[in-house]
């Protein structure tokens, strides 16, 4: 069911694209939906992806890219994400992508997130929050990142994505932290709390950057 959710999620994404615009293409399950509807209706695009999975997706499609720093801005991106809370305030990061996801949608000059029913939330929390850090004494930032957790009066217990002897690995190198919060009351302060951690390479609370929300239900698209 949340498959079909997806899919309609992105599909309704992909009708909203004009043509001759810049386009960041977003990572993920949803996000793939996206990239697959908007290259059937083969515009006249250039595309920015957020991830080299969608960069391998997009080229295989016969979607044209361009890197970031060829392009002057971003039209439009459309990306998915884990939880969309109240004030289409998000946590992003399930894929690993965050950091390149987080560029992408700050040079856009508009972000669109779809998502199916059961991504939205009445407070973020529930889906673990990514933060993704430098190897180097990744040990150390994480203690770091547990001190701030706790001064915000939240669960400290931080699990490296993959194991000790083989973690995940982003596109950039870098490693993640997922941080099983619960409930996040205040995303805004934790969110620059975080960031100003040394060894904090970027987080997955991404704040007052999505202008429109597209959410599949079993109903039809909800538009936030």
């Amino acid at each position: 069911m949340a498959d079909h959710q997806k899919r309609a999620a992105g599909e309704a994404a992909a009708e909203l694209i004009q043509d001759g615009t810049v386009v960041g293409l977003g990572t993920g399950s949803t996000a793939v939906h996206f990239v697959q509807a908007l290259a059937r209706r083969r515009l006249d695009l250039t595309c920015v992806a957020t991830s080299r999975a969608t960069a391998e997706l997009a080229t295989r499609l016969g979607l044209r890219l361009a890197a970031l720093d060829d392009v002057g801005r971003i039209d439009v991106t459309v990306d998915g994400a884990d939880e969309i809370g109240p004030e289409l305030a998000l946590i992003k990061g399930g894929g690993g992508a965050l950091l390149r996801e987080k560029l992408v949608w700050q040079a856009s000059a508009r972000c669109i997130v779809i998502a199916d029913a059961g991504k939205r939330v009445g407070c973020l929390g529930r889906f673990p929050l990514p933060i993704e850090v430098t190897p180097f004494g990744h040990r150390h930032t994480a203690a770091r990142i547990a001190g701030v957790l706790e001064a915000a009066h939240l669960p400290t217990a931080l699990r490296l994505r993959g194991d000790a002897n083989k973690p995940f690995v982003t596109d950039n190198g870098n490693l993640i932290y997922d941080a099983a919060l619960e409930r996040i009351a205040a995303p805004a302060p934790l969110a620059r709390a975080l960031k100003a951690e040394a060894g904090v390479v970027e987080h997955g609370l991404f704040i007052g950057l999505a202008a429109t929300a597209l959410i599949s239900t079993e109903a039809g698209i909800e538009r936030l």
